[in-house]
């Protein structure tokens, strides 16, 4: 009865996937529960080192979303961002840390069906890998 259920921290861009989220919820969309939303003013705004906190803090997954690429509030902060999360993709496989948990998407405002279907997805990928057990900060006994 108590299945294990992944932890899934997101990062969305305010002007785009948040509203996508935002609207999914309106529109009364069905996507699992499993994300622990942060809203960043771009989604070039969210730095390497919080992702590999979010893992480090006991997250299961990643999932980060912005923008259309060329249709960024900030001009090229998604363009940034495709950058440095190709680069960091990379790193996290060489540490140990399977390539589902980490995910990203471009979602405009508009498309609440896609945040909900992208949302399932993301949830199914990281559920198949099961908890994470690499790069997680060992937490302190209370005797």
């Amino acid at each position: 009865m108590n299945e294990w259920q992944p932890k899934i921290t997101t990062f969305l861009c305010n002007w785009c996937s948040y509203g996508a989220a935002d609207l999914a919820g309106v529109s009364r969309f069905q996507y699992p529960p499993f994300f622990r939303i942060i809203r960043v003013p771009c989604s070039a705004r969210i730095s390497p080192k919080f992702i590999l906190a979010a893992f480090r803090h006991g997250s299961d997954g990643v999932w980060i979303s912005g923008c259309h690429p060329g249709d960024c509030h900030y001009l090229e902060g998604n363009y940034y961002a495709r950058r440095k999360f190709a680069m960091l993709k990379g790193l996290l496989e060489h540490i140990g840390i399977e390539p589902g948990r980490l995910n990203f998407s471009w979602i405009s405002s508009a498309e609440a069906t896609k945040f909900a279907e992208t949302a399932k997805i993301v949830a199914d990928q990281v559920k198949a890998l099961g908890p994470a057990r690499y790069f997680i900060k060992k937490r302190a006994e209370v005797a």
